[in-house]
């Protein structure tokens, strides 16, 4: 049996997706209003806004039957949060502030079953339509669906890179932008020549190993573009809560400006 999952699948095809944060929305609908929009993925987030583990798993089995990948980025590394997600109907799992190998090790076993990590078992899964699967094929299935997302948003993290990506099971490293730009003392300076060698260096150690380099933080479309064109693959697009002031505000503009 292979489960749905669109953005896993242009992982593993080492295809360009597109993913949208989800930070205001709190009704289920929004994972099939942003697949309408063309988005792969919901990035869920747990760290940077009220939202709350209920929610959060409403929302995600809601956007599995919709065909949109519901990812949860996680506020910590405690264990808890990220099993309970997915034992909830997350499939794949953001991890913030990520800086070196060891940690990167220690998350990936929470999320994997034996014998790829030591994820605690549970019942019936939402990624299974709750139907009952002997346990080793529901191990296999469930390892090989989950995504997981390493963010790197240190200058430690980037002299790590290569380290990190080296994990097995890891999927993708994410470059938090905003958070690195503020770490490296240029904040907001999303075009510094020394943003652009840490987004090289992390495409190269991606390809090293067969992951996918990702950026989120930076939403200037042109130098969103060359960034893509330079390799990056896993798009965070922006956020619901972007979207809408942007929406809110160019209309109001309009109208106001009219004539």
């Amino acid at each position: 049996m292979k489960l749905q999952n669109i953005t896993k699948s242009k992982i593993l095809n080492k295809e360009i997706s597109f993913g949208v944060g989800i930070r205001q929305a709190r009704t289920v609908d929004i994972g099939k209003i942003m697949k309408t929009c063309g988005y792969d993925w919901l990035f869920i987030d747990l760290e940077h806004n009220s939202m709350d583990i209920d929610m959060a798993t409403q929302i995600s089995m809601a956007a599995q039957d919709t065909g949109i990948t519901p990812i949860v980025r996680v506020p910590d590394f405690a264990h808890h949060h990220a099993t309970r997600v997915l034992d909830c109907g997350s499939q794949g799992i953001v991890f913030p502030h990520v800086d070196d190998k060891e940690t990167a090790e220690r998350l990936v076993s929470n999320c994997l079953f034996p014998p790829k990590g030591h994820r605690s078992m549970t019942g019936l899964l939402p990624q299974l339509d709750f139907k009952k699967y002997p346990v080793g094929e529901v191990s296999k299935i469930i390892n090989d669906d989950i995504i997981i997302v390493v963010m790197l948003e240190t200058p430690k993290a980037i002299n790590n890179v290569e380290e990190i990506a080296s994990v097995p099971g890891i999927d993708v490293l994410l470059v938090g932008t905003n958070d690195l730009c503020m770490e490296m003392g240029i904040p907001g300076e999303f075009n510094h020549n020394d943003v652009k060698e840490a987004y090289k260096k992390v495409i190269q150690a991606c390809n090293n190993n067969d992951i996918l380099p990702g950026m989120g933080g930076v939403y200037d479309e042109t130098l969103m573009h060359e960034y893509i064109d330079l390799g990056m693959k896993f798009i965070l697009s922006g956020s619901d809560l972007s979207f809408l002031v942007k929406g809110a505000e160019d209309r109001l503009n309009n109208l106001k400006n009219k004539g």
